[in-house]
């Protein structure tokens, strides 16, 4: 098929500045435990093509399932059209602006031995932990799955582009729930967070065996837990955690499209401006903040971002000051400041917007037991619940699973219902402790949400435990 495409697009490229063409196959699986009965598998295979024209200034797309020569022509057309209404119009001269010509290849790394497992093998692994998570009459619910994603990609371009990825994605979940009465606690694996490119030795490693008893005692643990204590105190974030640390309050208000203004109306504006880049002191000198296509094993790792630019480390943070945005070749162009390839999309039908991939927080020097050393008064939180932002992401308010007091350099008892808020910049400004390699974890989500019309994609955060000082903390009502 993708042979065939190339030899499609050069027939048919149209006589105009620029033409691209992105061909996207996607194969997904989902297996499902939940009480221990495996539920209606979900298997799905999509696949389409992109075709974005600039000329004369105007830029235009169109996507069509229809791989025939009458269907790819068809897209050409429309997408030329657009292009032609939009000349003159449009928030900048495409035609200005210098489009990709890369040529290679990017797969997601392999193991050297990948374990071979059948689909019974899966289902019998994810029912064995559901059923292992019932040590209690008060276990409630239970829910164990398995996700694969296997996606191919090939980038065209007029320019000469041509760029062939193959991205394979392991998403292990697991969640147990506890009820006493009114009160119901929950603990899952990673938060929901272990997405990882790779094969199956993903599933077997990462934590999914063993789980089901593990997280079903300390659901129950939590249930006879008191409430987390209300104040400032210190904080300490575990990496399950610092992953929507890092992703609502770090990611989205830096998407340079956001700060152009054009998700003002659906996913919301930012608190960043053009003119902080290069002096704004985001977050303490402690503050490492990197954009990360190139990590094999992270989520969102690529090549090439879906415009054909080449993928590469850069700080959108470094020593605490702002760096660069997360903003692709197109909006670059439109502020007139430097970004990174981060030009993304959903699928073969959404156009690419700038987006995170993997954007993370570098180790520190500190070990976990120094952090907790250096506490006077304080709570560890792990695994995000629930979350609350402004629409410029400034104003936050987050809950956790699980807590623990810290008092006079001692980790103490679990409490349960952990919650704390605070505004971005002087969030991290007051980051006083950076974990080192040690307690790094590299997690992720298939879930983050932004246009219109809806792309729901997939991002990795790799962050080691982190300290903040004194920071508003409160917990759940007796």
């Amino acid at each position: 098929m993708f042979d065939s495409i190339r030899s499609q697009f050069k027939r048919l490229a149209p006589a105009v500045d620029f033409c691209s063409l992105r061909l996207v196959r996607d194969r997904q699986q989902q297996i499902n435990v939940r009480q221990g009965v495996l539920q209606p598998f979900s298997t799905s295979i999509d696949t389409g093509a992109m075709v974005t024209v600039i000329h004369r200034g105007g830029y235009g797309y169109a996507a069509t399932s229809d791989l025939s020569d009458a269907g790819l022509a068809s897209a050409i057309a429309r997408a030329k059209t657009w292009a032609e209404h939009s000349a003159g119009r449009a928030v900048t001269d495409y035609s200005a602006i210098a489009m990709s010509d890369a040529v290679g290849r990017y797969a997601s790394p392999k193991s050297s031995n990948p374990p071979q497992l059948s689909q019974s093998d899966i289902i019998a692994i994810l029912m064995r932990e559901s059923q292992e998570a019932q040590i209690d009459d008060r276990i409630v619910d239970s829910y164990a799955s398995l996700w694969t994603t296997d996606t191919e990609q090939l980038y065209l371009s007029t320019a000469g582009a041509d760029v062939f990825q193959e991205i394979s994605l392991v998403m292990p979940d697991f969640h147990v729930s506890a009820n006493d009465g009114d009160d119901t606690q929950g603990r899952s694996l990673g938060g929901r967070g272990i997405c990882l490119q790779g094969d199956l030795s993903i599933f077997l490693e990462r934590g999914m065996m063993g789980c089901g008893k593990k997280l079903a005692g300390e659901a129950l643990e939590l249930l006879a837990a008191p409430n987390c204590p209300s104040g400032k105190m210190d904080l300490l974030l575990m990496p399950s955690q610092m992953m929507l640390q890092i992703h609502e309050s770090i990611g989205h208000p830096l998407e340079l499209d956001r700060i152009l203004g054009d998700e003002r109306n659906y996913a919301g504006t930012s608190f960043v401006t053009l003119d902080m880049f290069g002096k704004y002191q985001y977050g303490s000198e402690l503050l490492n903040v990197s954009f990360d296509p190139s990590r094999p094993e992270q989520m969102a790792s690529y090549g090439w971002d879906d415009d054909g630019t080449p993928a590469e480390k850069q700080f959108v943070i470094k020593d605490g000051i702002l760096q660069r945005p997360l903003g692709g070749a197109i909006s670059q162009a439109r502020a007139g400041i430097a970004g990174v390839a981060a030009a993304r999309s959903c699928s073969w039908n959404r156009p690419p917007l700038d987006r995170m991939s993997n954007l993370n927080v570098e180790a520190g020097n500190s070990t976990l037991a120094e952090m907790i050393a250096s506490v006077e008064r304080g709570v560890l939180m792990d695994t995000n619940i629930s979350w609350s932002i402004d629409d410029s992401r400034n104003k936050f308010q987050f809950g956790c699973e699980f807590g623990r007091l810290i008092e006079n350099g001692e980790l103490k008892g679990v409490v349960k219902n952990p919650n704390y808020r605070g505004i971005s910049a002087t969030f991290w400004r007051s980051l006083k402790g950076v974990g080192d390699a040690a307690t790094l974890e590299v997690l992720g989500t298939p879930f983050c949400g932004k246009a219109e019309p809806s792309q729901v994609i997939r991002v990795g955060h790799a962050s080691p435990a982190c300290l903040f000082d004194q920071v508003e903390v409160f917990g759940g009502h007796e």
